[in-house]
């Protein structure tokens, strides 16, 4: 019953609109642009700001709901996570990293396709979003679809070219589809 009222109160409040998502968006974008470049050297501040702006939905219970939910996915309790990531997206749908979160519980109970439908929300609402690109390119490649992974990829890859574990991937992906060639 105390999760029924906390979730039906953050509804409520998730209901007002989130206007500072949009005053954030020009800052995000002036990030994701220095991110991109090759030669920048303090990109994981650039990344871990970028990353904080996300996270912030403009909304007090949203943003509860999005902390609650990550918890529980930290601690493994996927079902509270479910409840709490999907009484956000529900509540919030314009914010992306609601859906983000929650295509990451999704992706951590091994359920590919509804991961992937809230990773194509996230991209809708932040084509940028290197994270949920990665993620994404590693489903696909898990689904054995390297084609598709490797595209994902390199999408991360020119938004954030600084991240190894896109680079491996990147790199893992063509030498396998170079071998098949073969």
């Amino acid at each position: 019953m105390r999760f029924f009222h906390n979730t039906a109160l953050a509804a409520l409040l998730c209901a007002v609109t989130l206007p500072a998502m949009a005053q954030e968006r020009p800052r995000a974008d002036e990030l994701l642009d220095r991110l991109a470049q090759p030669d920048l050297r303090n990109w994981p501040v650039v990344e871990e700001e970028i990353i904080l702006l996300w996270s912030r939905s403009g909304s007090a219970s949203a943003d509860y709901l999005l902390d609650r939910g990550r918890a529980a996915l930290e601690g493994g309790d996927l079902t509270a996570a479910y409840d709490h990531l999907t009484a956000l997206t529900d509540h919030a749908p314009d914010f992306a990293e609601g859906w983000n979160a929650r295509a990451t519980m999704f992706f951590e109970a091994n359920r590919y396709g509804p991961a992937i439908a809230d990773i194509q929300r996230v991209l809708a609402l932040e084509p940028r979003h290197f994270g949920a690109l990665t993620g994404l390119g590693f489903m696909l490649e898990e689904m054995g679809l390297p084609e598709e992974a490797l595209a994902a990829f390199r999408a991360a890859q020119a938004i954030h070219p600084h991240r190894d574990e896109i680079n491996d991937a990147v790199g893992r992906v063509e030498r396998a589809l170079e071998g098949q060639a073969l």
